[in-house]
């Protein structure tokens, strides 16, 4: 056999399938307990007990445990899977190295059991999709360049002369991943794990948010396309529909979608032309995103009647379709007059679900259909099992976004609905948080009916794997790649510039996706007339500052908002006596910002000075005591736990490292003045029959939320710089 192979000028080589198989078994696990603390957050909502009286188990607490689970373990585990198998065969050679594929194995498992154990514990940076510590972003960053490593190097050392569309994709996911997720994790640490966001308030926001879309899109997007344009044609038999729409597909893409980041924050304290520049290439980007669903489902053209009996092509339909629901919907909502009825509703959780659960989650589940038989060298164990976990899968989508759908209108109609006379119909924001409990309790059982779904696969696939025999290598052969290979002026200018150069599709890559980062971040930093100072505006006292890390550890920011739109509706319902909607101005101090994403609960942003001390205390301890119906949960260890003392210098010394204002020496002081604060609380407290130690956090607690918005109430003539 070698001889012969000698003849001809191949080369043996074995492919690695025990890396592809780790992380199949990875993203399963994953996938199931990722959905299953999911389910758990949907119960929350329908039976606030639900989380058993513990505070590790809050909704704030495990939402982002539910979302870094399902992103990065299940879809990120997933994406390697995917990558490893394909990209060896693209590249006709296996794996560079197999130590760097080990050491990324168990990196990124370890980075994800740092997570599972240190988010219920309330150690958080505060910042959506990247709530992770400093070490934990540190890890990250090291194991992805070990992945990137081994990726690129096996690209160089590749039998095939061009690189597949996949392999695009596969090298902008790594550069574009890497730029966000370094420049988003900017932090001042405090100790091992506490830290400060080096950013503050708008530029916070806008760094924070073109990491957050742009995780969406270089995450949970960009690879799954690479994935899409290697398993939708394996699958089905076929070659990709249109090689010169994968190439404008690729290019648009990644070029526009790096600047849609501020369409998350549309009539905020963001400057308006950031605003805008996000509204421009959110609708521009329906279509790469069209061309691209368009190319992956053309490809099947001819193939229906294979669709209609393969549960493999049936998942990669239904996931490519939710993809172009996804990016419909996505630059739909980024319109300014849809936004005002969208953003801080269910809709948005419904629309982040059809593109996770049907995109990602489909996808997934194709290629895991798909492996399993070949790595282990026999036929899936049964193909009606898969029907049923597709059919059970896409009923958990539908009962999952369509009541998110009814509740997200509800919500918005309800918050701007006014009487003849001019106020708000609906002026106790509970009134509609009780309304649509029964929407959450359908997307809890169209979760149930998703997760369900998995197990069936699982059964299928343990079963399938049983009946074979793991292969852990696949022999191969191919011949080398000429050195002195050089494209002729015939082929194409795509090949001849870049499929034969993955260092100069790099660098391209990069130099695309920067430029939009660039041109909407740097002013933000650079121009002071873009967040505007406001006379009024003071540092937050000690006690309030570790008032606000207390918000922050409990994820309150994942239910409550803090920022008033200027509109009528929300001044009104927020700050009836001011008429004041949120300024940029008033963030300066924020490290990090605390927006949010969602409004479970009423904005905070002006409920300073709203309500006595005391109905913070009662509010706290049981929330349904100064809120009937409330399905917030208690937080009891707010009143056994002391504030943090100890580190008070530190976090002092930290933010005028980071710019706040705190007079020299101050760190000195902190603890008195904090201390002295927190006796004046405990005294009024004590006034209205309450006994409380001031070392108790709930007291630092209150301190921050009495302080919230009243920095520029009942104050004459408040200017705004450039005014």
């Amino acid at each position: 056999m070698s001889e012969n192979n000698e003849k001809v000028g191949l080369e043996t080589f074995h492919y690695d399938n025990t890396t592809v198989r780790n992380f199949l078994i990875a993203t399963t696990i994953f996938g199931i307990v990722g959905m299953s603390v999911g389910l758990l957050v949907a119960c929350q909502f329908v039976w606030p007990e639900a989380n058993f009286g513990l505070q590790y188990t809050t909704f704030g607490r495990v939402r982002p445990l539910h979302t870094n689970a399902v992103i990065f373990a299940f879809v990120g585990n997933g994406i390697f899977a995917g990558v490893y198998y394909s990209l060896q065969r693209l590249c006709k050679t296996r794996m560079y190295s197999d130590l760097l594929s080990k050491i990324h194995f168990w990196g990124w498992q370890i980075i994800i059991l740092a997570a599972a154990i240190t988010l219920p514990l309330g150690m958080t940076s505060g910042k959506e999709y990247a709530e992770l510590e400093w070490p934990i972003d540190i890890a990250i960053a090291l194991i992805w360049v070990v992945f990137g490593l081994n990726m690129f190097m096996t690209i160089i050392k590749r039998r095939e002369r061009h690189l597949y569309v996949a392999i695009w994709f596969y090298i902008a996911t790594f550069v574009t991943v890497a730029m966000l997720h370094i420049v988003n994790s900017f932090e001042l640490p405090i100790d091992f794990m506490k830290s400060y966001s080096w950013y503050a308030g708008v530029q916070d926001a806008l760094v924070q948010w073109w990491y957050g879309h742009n995780a969406v899109a270089f995450f949970l997007t960009t690879p799954y396309l690479g994935l899409m344009y290697y398993f939708i044609p394996k699958a089905s038999g076929r070659p990709i529909y249109s090689y010169r729409l994968s190439i404008i597909h690729f290019w648009a893409l990644i070029f526009i979608y790096i600047w849609a980041g501020p369409h998350h924050l549309l009539y905020n304290a963001l400057p308006d032309w950031a605003q805008s520049l996000g509204v421009v290439f959110s609708v521009m980007l329906i279509a790469p995103s069209w061309g691209g669903m368009l190319n992956g489902l053309l490809t099947l053209r001819g193939a229906w009647d294979k669709v209609r009996e393969d549960a493999i092509l049936k998942f990669m339909v239904v996931a490519i379709t939710c993809y172009g629901m996804a990016t419909f919907e996505g630059p739909l909502l980024s319109l300014k007059n849809v936004n005002a009825i969208g953003h801080f509703t269910d809709w948005i959780v419904a629309h982040v679900h059809v593109g996770g659960l049907g995109w990602n989650g489909f996808l997934t589940f194709a290629m895991l259909y798909y492996l399993i038989p070949k790595l282990y060298g026999t036929k899936l164990h049964s193909q009606k099992l898969a029907n049923v976990h597709f059919w059970i899968g896409t009923m958990g989508i539908l009962f999952y976004a369509i009541p998110m759908y009814w509740a997200g209108f509800t919500q918005s109609l309800m918050w701007k609905q006014f009487n003849p006379d001019g106020t708000l119909v609906y002026s106790n924001f509970l009134e509609t948080v009780t309304q649509i409990i029964p929407m959450y309790a359908l997307r809890a059982f169209g979760g149930l009916l998703y997760l369900s779904g998995v197990f069936v696969m699982v059964f299928n696939l343990v079963k399938t794997a049983r009946s074979g025999k793991f292969q852990p290598s696949t022999e191969a052969q191919a011949a080398p790649l000429m050195k002195d290979y050089k494209p002729e002026k015939s082929e194409h200018w795509h090949r001849r510039i870049f499929e034969w150069k993955p260092v100069r599709m790099l660098v391209w890559s990069l130099v695309l996706v920067a430029i939009g980062g660039a041109i909407e971040i740097i002013p933000t930093f650079l121009i002071q007339s873009n967040v505007p100072t406001i006379s009024t505006v003071k540092p937050y006292t000690p006690l309030e500052l570790n008032g606000r890390d207390i918000y922050v550890r409990e994820g309150c920011y994942t239910c409550h908002s803090q920022m008033i739109r200027p509109f009528r509706s929300e001044v009104m319902r927020y700050d009836p006596a001011d008429l004041e909607y949120s300024k940029a101005g008033e963030f300066v101090y924020d490290h990090p910002f605390q927006w949010g994403s969602k409004r479970t609960g009423p904005d905070l942003h002006r409920v300073g000075g709203k309500y006595p001390d005391s109905w913070h205390f009662y509010h706290m301890l049981d929330p349904t005591s100064m809120s009937p119906g409330s399905i917030m949960p208690p937080y009891p260890w707010l009143f056994e736990q002391e504030w943090d003392k100890e580190r008070t210098p530190a976090k002092i010394r930290a933010m005028q490292t980071l710019g706040v204002p705190y007079p020299e020496g101050f760190d000195q002081q902190a603890v008195a003045d904090a201390e002295a604060q927190a006796a004046l609380i405990s005294k009024g407290l004590e006034l209205e029959g309450i006994k409380m130690s001031s070392d108790a956090e709930i007291i630092a607690l209150i301190a921050y939320l009495q302080r919230l918005g009243t920095d520029i109430k009942n104050v004459e003539g408040v200017a705004e710089a450039g005014e």
